[in-house]
């Protein structure tokens, strides 16, 4: 588990201590502040230390310079390195420290803006990470499975890393045995949204729709949000999702009404109750109030809400184990100011 993170001079990110809950952690706040960045620069480091990439890469400080570096560049996709560092006048240097609840997992990484091809490890992790982080960005992808993979790697493609180590997961085989079921009880609320099950044709690795009584659905036929919710279903059903791992996910709520908005929350919180620690950037208000009454409903449920917010010294961070905690809402606060000038035009 991923107990805290702590920023200084990274991008636009405050300089700031994140506690995390071992279930479910949430950011809010406007664009441009660093909530997609903070989500992405914890995933490059955790996925940079799994045992399936580490197993290529000696966890050793002068392995882990070009491997940390490489990642995070390939993720964030800067013009170089040491351009993720707070734009300031002269030079700075930034860090960036994660702290596991296995000490021998815990990392640390400088680097400062002339950098290009390697980080400083400051603390070098002794134990990898036996499941891989998921990153779930804003478009959906499992209609690029199986073709994306070869062609990333054969080509220079201008594209979020992420995108490669997500399809890669998708490809991998279903659960079977014990864990066939604890996947099946978190899949079913996906299922009954899709209306069948995904399946994965095993000649050429495409994904469909399985619809009793009607066959199979091509999956660049099915909505787009809908795609969405056979992605989370297949990483569930390849055991990806199912223990003791991570889940980084970019507003999920994007191209979703709001009847499936609470599908996507409700399971959310089932992955969250499985042993996922999940991280999760939203713009939505209807998103963020479901996660909260869900979580009041499991006593518990660990969670930590996290708020961005611009003031003229910068961008500051205020989180807490509640809604309640945080003074900085600005989705509530447009929300409310919406509903003022709703009333006054038809006052």
């Amino acid at each position: 588990m991923l107990k805290s993170a702590k920023f200084q001079s990274f991008t636009t990110v405050p300089n700031s201590d994140w506690t995390f809950a071992s279930g479910l952690n949430v950011i809010v706040g406007e664009n441009g502040l660093g909530k997609s960045h903070v989500l992405k620069a914890i995933y490059a480091l955790l996925r940079t230390q799994t045992s399936r990439v580490a197993g290529d890469v000696e966890l050793s400080k002068s392995a882990l310079e070009k491997a940390y570096a490489e990642k995070l560049t390939s993720v964030l996709r800067p013009e170089s390195l040491g351009r993720l560092v707070k734009r300031k006048q002269g030079r700075d240097r930034c860090e960036i420290r994660l702290s596991m609840s296995k000490s021998t997992q815990s990392c640390a990484i400088g680097f400062a803006t002339n950098a290009k091809s390697q980080v400083d490890v400051i603390q070098a992790p002794t134990e990898p990470l036996t499941l891989s982080p998921v990153y779930l960005p804003t478009r959906e992808l499992i209609t690029l499975s199986p073709w994306f993979v070869s062609l990333y790697d054969n080509y220079h493609l201008e594209f979020e890393e992420t995108w490669r180590d997500t399809v890669s997961l998708l490809g991998a085989p279903s659960v079977r045995g014990k864990r066939e079921n604890t996947a099946a009880q978190l899949l079913k609320p996906l299922e009954d949204a899709l209306g069948g099950k995904v399946v994965m044709d095993a000649k050429s690795s495409r994904f469909y729709v399985q619809v009793p009584g009607e066959g199979r659905m091509e999956m660049p036929l099915v909505a787009e949000g809908m795609r969405k919710f056979a992605m989370l279903a297949r990483l569930i059903s390849t055991g990806v999702l199912l223990d003791k791992g991570y889940l980084f996910w970019d507003e999920p709520e994007t191209n979703l009404n709001p009847r499936l908005i609470k599908t996507v929350a409700e399971s959310i919180m089932h992955l969250a109750a499985a042993g996922i620690q999940i991280f999760i950037a939203t713009h939505s208000l209807f998103l963020l109030r479901e996660l909260e009454m869900l979580a009041k409903e499991r006593a518990s449920m660990k969670c930590r809400w996290f708020a961005l917010a611009a003031e003229a010294t910068g961008v500051v961070l205020e989180q807490g184990d509640g809604l309640d905690d945080l003074k900085t809402l600005v989705l509530l606060d447009e929300e409310l100011a919406q509903s003022d000038r709703f009333l006054q035009k038809e006052g």
